[in-house]
């Protein structure tokens, strides 16, 4: 799928379920007759809402179903408005442009597997336990919430995996001691974490410790509450947007994004920090300066892409598949 130029699909909101005061899980079908793009364990949608903001929530369950794809989101008090525009406006019937599903997360080969899930984290993860099941891998999951009345999933996931669950509410048993989880983890293992970020930095910790982290793969979920400012010191670069037939000025006060998206204001944004993946765009020419934490910058170099809303270019010109 070319970056940032995603194909949206319609769909319509089938159904609507509070699983907890502040969490409500969505399933979304589509409007026209057939099926959904295909989808893997770990992949995302971008939900665009009718204010204008764009959201990307993890798709739950199996990925062999693609009749409909099921979100569940966190009404997030201190966040930028999109996870309560979802709970108050998306209701039964309402319909709403989708695109995606993308992928950053994804399950690799392995003999087993150790997933790590804190709040709403979990989502991710349920896809993962299922696809794990199918290939008949080893695994087991480490869970924590603020309670066990806050753990969507918590019940579903116990009664039908038994002991391969721990579940490790807060207000009972403290954070997750990631260091005593990893202490046993066998030859082979590839630990999946998402969560907040306190539970990122400990497990990333932990690994490194243990010298394991080519086998510790994250996904952030938390936006902050504001754009990083620019640097100071930075220097102002062309970018060239070719199949636009435009060339730009980014200043050394401004943001790849916001230029670009002055004459392109279909490009998609969201988390504005570089870790969501929904600016992500193929390079053409030059040389980015990555910034951001979704993939490594080899990564990104081997894929030929940057996240514009906080990469820049180390070289005088970028030319941009845009």
């Amino acid at each position: 799928m070319e970056q940032n130029a995603a194909r949206r699909t319609l769909v319509r909101v089938a159904e609507a379920a509070h699983l907890t005061d502040d969490v409500v899980r969505l399933v979304l079908e589509p409007v026209e007759e057939g099926k959904l793009p295909d989808w893997d364990a770990g992949a995302h949608v971008d939900l665009h809402l009718a204010s204008g903001l764009s959201r990307q929530y993890s798709l739950c369950g199996d990925s062999s179903d693609t009749t409909a794809y099921t979100v569940c989101v966190l009404r997030e008090a201190a966040g930028r408005g999109g996870s309560a525009e979802v709970h108050d406006a998306l209701t039964v019937g309402t319909e709403l442009t989708i695109s995606g599903p993308r992928n950053h997360f994804e399950l690799v080969p392995a003999p087993r597997f150790l997933f790590v899930a804190g709040g709403i984290g979990i989502t991710p993860v349920t896809a993962m336990i299922v696809e794990a099941e199918r290939r008949g891998a080893d695994w087991s999951l480490l869970y924590g919430g603020r309670s066990a009345a806050s753990m969507v999933f918590a019940g579903e996931l116990t009664e039908r995996h038994g002991d391969r669950v721990t579940l490790v509410p807060q207000d009972v048993d403290g954070l997750i001691d990631v260091v005593r989880a990893l202490a046993d983890v066998e030859p082979g293992t590839h630990v999946y974490c998402c969560g907040p970020e306190g539970l990122l930095d400990a497990i990333g910790k932990a690994c490194e410790a243990i010298g394991i982290t080519d086998r510790l793969h994250i996904e952030r979920f938390a936006a902050g509450e504001a754009p990083p400012p620019p640097v100071d010191g930075e220097t102002a670069f062309e970018v060239e947007l070719r199949r636009s037939g435009l060339t730009l000025t980014v200043g050394a006060d401004q943001t790849l994004l916001e230029v670009v998206r002055d004459v392109r204001s279909d490009i998609d944004f969201s988390c504005q920090e570089g870790y969501c993946g929904s600016c992500e765009s193929r390079v053409i020419e030059g040389s980015p300066d990555h910034r951001g934490t979704m993939m490594t910058p080899e990564e990104h170099d081997e894929d030929g892409t940057m996240l514009i809303c906080v990469g820049r270019s180390r070289s005088p010109r970028l030319v941009l598949d845009l």
